[in-house]
């Protein structure tokens, strides 16, 4: 056969279609051996990605900060559920938004709104002022430098300058703010009263009652999933250091590592700022560095706090006469740090340009920078080997008992042979935790997940942080359950008769209305139950002697016609239900409304018009951006 194609394949014209079918193989079919790709984002949105390890470190936040917040009442179930992780894909979505309009519209974060944000965390502070030696102690425990920290701050700022730039510019009249006032302070003349709860007179409940309702609700009465776990647990704080570094292994690392410990030099500055605006014409930044080049002109040693206080457009360190601190190079932009290392103690500069505009320095101080002894350091590089020693440890074993448990995925013993580390066992636990090692969500979610639970394998190493890991196997599994009708049959009356009773409470409360609503006096009806009317002349939307769903009531119905009150059945956060009465509508009295309150009231305003508009603005920027959504990968 091949003969027979090598006879066929003879002449121009056949080497010619060879040809083009080599071509074709060659840019069309082999390519593909070589250029394969697999999509892994989470969410595409334009030409961004957002990836699972963007995502997946959203959700552990957005999981950290709810168990802080809430405590024992942490369900880890919650953040499992595809609304929640839509609604945390969705914010991902919105800042990344926010940071591409940033991009067209030319809006970045200024020197000194990054600078000020930097300053004022807490950890950086020593007395209550920013400590360069401090900030960078910290940033190299975590091994990081000052550019690296900086632009995680500045990409962190980012999403926040349109939202901040919309509310700025939105504006609250003073007619808007009247209307506002008005309802706000809006006075309502109300008579209420609670309905006695009625008494049954029907408490019957038959066998045949109980095992209907019994049946109808039977996951009221359930036992929940539980399970418990054998595990194999690595702990960092348990590991002994038995090695100790000898004094030229410490000065080795003292050597190696000299610049941790190196101030470097600092200068005392002070500064005024002449602003230039955005998309500043050309007449205005001339306009700017006339102003700017007239102050530093009149500007001296004596007089440039003065000259600060009452010409800097930096509104965060005019009123300190332009006092910026102790700078170091690499804190501020390039211009700005190429004048200031330029200057003599005393001096003045000429007008240095940055993004915010023209700024006139003067150096205060110079503070030379020095690297500490090593015997000053020597017990904070110990300390140091030791750490990185039981990291080492720990990384070791934890890498050495993922191998083992992948092993013999079926049991924890060769594990625990092997490493000398026992097994231990954890109490039954539902899907919503329990406690110690099990209130975990990360545990919990393995526990659970179908390789662990339906499989019977070991876990995978899971990382419950501060060098702190376990692999778990499930010992007892526990499937939900209905709970046997004779240990609930007492629970189960309980219901039939609540739900009778609460039927009974609706009908007389419903027949009460329609007696005021007919015309009869409220009192004379409250009288007719045994009730107390109470007359609440005036009352406010902030009314704290009114339960909080009659008040809300009373100031959603329309206003009342002269002599014609207006009525309205609500039911109590007890169950319980209550009858009340408009019977007149005041307009709030603007008049005891202080400046300061309305300025308060005016800002807050802004705020909710302010955050609406964002929304608006970022529905506009999803309506012109593609976005695609992987929820497979979420």
């Amino acid at each position: 056969m091949l003969q027979a194609l090598r006879n066929k394949l003879h002449g121009w014209p056949s080497i010619v279609v060879l040809g083009i079918c080599v071509f074709a193989i060659s840019f069309f079919g082999i390519e593909s051996y070589f250029s394969s790709r697999t999509d892994t984002y989470v969410a595409m949105v334009g030409k961004h990605e957002i990836s699972q390890r963007d995502f997946q470190g959203r959700m552990n936040e957005a999981r950290r900060d709810a168990q802080a917040r809430m405590g024992d009442q942490f369900n880890a179930a919650q953040f499992e559920l595809p609304e929640t992780k839509r609604l945390i894909l969705d914010q991902l979505i919105n800042e990344q938004l926010l940071r591409q309009a940033n991009d067209k519209l030319g809006l970045k974060v200024s020197s000194v709104e990054l600078r000020d944000r930097i300053a004022n965390q807490q950890a950086f502070q020593v007395n209550g002022q920013f400590d360069p030696a401090t900030y960078r102690a910290i940033l190299a425990a975590q091994n990081m430098t000052p550019a690296m920290f900086e632009n995680s701050q500045r990409a962190s700022l980012e999403p926040g300058l349109m939202p901040r730039a919309i509310i700025a510019g939105t504006i609250i009249t003073d007619a808007d703010m009247d209307r506002y006032l008005g309802l706000l302070y809006q006075r309502r003349d109300l008579r209420w009263f609670a309905v006695p709860r009625p008494a049954l007179t029907d408490t019957d409940v038959s066998d045949a009652q109980l095992e209907a309702y019994y049946k109808e609700h039977q996951t009221d009465f359930m036992n929940p999933e539980q399970v418990s776990l054998k595990y194999i647990e690595v702990n960092g704080a348990d590991l002994k250091i038995d090695a100790q570094p000898s004094e030229d292994e410490l000065k080795k690392r003292y050597e190696d590592q000299k610049q941790r410990f190196v101030q470097p030099e600092q200068r005392l500055v002070s500064h005024i700022l002449v602003n230039v605006p955005k998309n500043a014409t050309p007449d205005q930044q001339k306009a700017a560095l006339a102003k700017a080049e007239k102050i530093a002109g009149e500007a001296n040693a004596e007089n440039f706090g003065k000259l600060a206080e009452q010409d800097s457009d930096d509104l965060g360190s005019k009123r300190s006469g332009g006092d910026l601190g102790w700078l170091e190079k690499g804190v501020t932009n390039p211009a700005f740090d190429s004048a200031l290392f330029s200057l003599q103690k005393g001096q003045i500069s000429k007008p240095v340009l940055s993004d915010e505009g023209y700024h006139v320095l003067f150096l205060r101080d110079v503070r030379s920078g020095d690297a500490k002894p090593f015997a000053e350091v020597r017990d904070q590089i110990a300390k140091d080997y030791l750490s990185t020693e039981r990291d080492r440890q720990y990384s070791e074993l934890a890498g050495k008992l993922t191998d083992q448990t992948y092993q013999s995925p079926s049991s924890l013993e060769p594990a625990s042979q092997a490493l000398n580390l026992p097994i231990k066992t954890t109490g039954l636990f539902s899907r919503k935790g329990g406690e110690g090692l099990t209130a975990d969500p990360k545990l919990v979610q393995a526990a659970f997940s179908d390789d662990v639970l339906s499989q019977g394998n070991n876990s995978g190493l899971i990382d419950l942080g501060s060098n702190h890991a376990v692999v778990v196997r499930v010992d007892k599994h526990i499937p939900a359950a209905a709970r046997p009708l004779a240990d609930v049959r007492d629970q189960v009356r309980q219901k039939i008769l609540s739900e009778r009773t609460a039927t009974e409470a609706q009908k007389r409360a419903d027949a009460l209305l329609a007696r005021l609503q007919k015309g009869e006096e409220i009192q004379a009806v409250a009288a007719s139950t045994g009730a107390n009317m109470q007359a609440v002349p005036e009352a406010l939307r902030m009314q704290p002697s009114l339960p909080p769903e009659v008040l809300k009531q009373a100031f959603l119905l329309p206003h009342p016609a002269e002599g014609k009150p207006q009525f309205a059945r609500v039911e109590t956060a007890d169950g319980n239900y209550a009858l009340v009465a408009v019977d007149k509508v005041q307009d709030g009295d603007l008049s005891k409304v202080s400046f300061e309150q309305r300025n308060t009231l005016r800002d807050q305003m802004s705020q909710a018009y302010g955050i609406l508009a964002t929304q608006e603005f970022i529905d506009a920027l999803k309506a012109k951006t593609e976005i695609k959504i992987a929820a497979d990968r979420m």
